[in-house]
């Protein structure tokens, strides 16, 4: 896909409250996650923002769990919270440890891609398909290498050195 430059995309790994300030430039946003809801693994929730700041700040149990509801209503609290937000959210196989993705997960893929298309579109945006694919970066997938600081951060998402 290819957006207008009025599109930012943003790898925010788990971010913790730290997502507060990604919130303050947007008029916008749409968050992609794991979620933890009633269904069968694989099925995609759409959640908006007056039904996140609604959900009772849940204990975070694990370096998984993005402090979302709590940067929320921080940033609602300091006016700097966008007007729209979207939470596209694919309920996990397992929540294990390490990096992975499951086939289940991997399926829900093109079911999310369509939400957040749609959403774009309400917005006003409209997404176009590349005339040639990217190959994708997939960050964990990438072997790492520590042969010197010239190789430092090279697999970070948006690093340019």
């Amino acid at each position: 896909m290819s957006f207008p430059s009025s599109v930012v995309l943003h790898d925010l790994g788990t971010p913790g409250l730290g997502i507060t300030s990604f919130f303050a430039d947007y008029d916008a946003v749409i968050l992609v996650d794991a979620v933890s809801a009633k269904g069968q693994p694989g099925d995609v929730r759409l959640y908006r923002k007056h039904e996140l700041v609604r959900v009772p700040i849940p204990q975070r149990v694990s370096p998984h769990d993005p402090a979302l509801v709590e940067a929320l209503l921080f940033a609602e609290l300091s006016g700097k919270c966008p007007g729209e937000v979207l939470l596209v959210g694919v309920i996990p196989e397992k929540t294990e440890l390490g990096c992975g993705m499951t086939r289940v997960a991997h399926n829900a893929v093109q079911p999310a891609m369509t939400a957040i298309t749609d959403e774009l579109r309400r917005l006003g945006v409209e997404p176009r398909l590349r005339q040639c694919a990217l190959r994708p970066s997939i960050w964990w997938r990438e072997t790492v290498s520590s042969s010197g600081p010239e190789e430092e951060g090279r697999y970070v998402p948006g690093y340019s050195g």
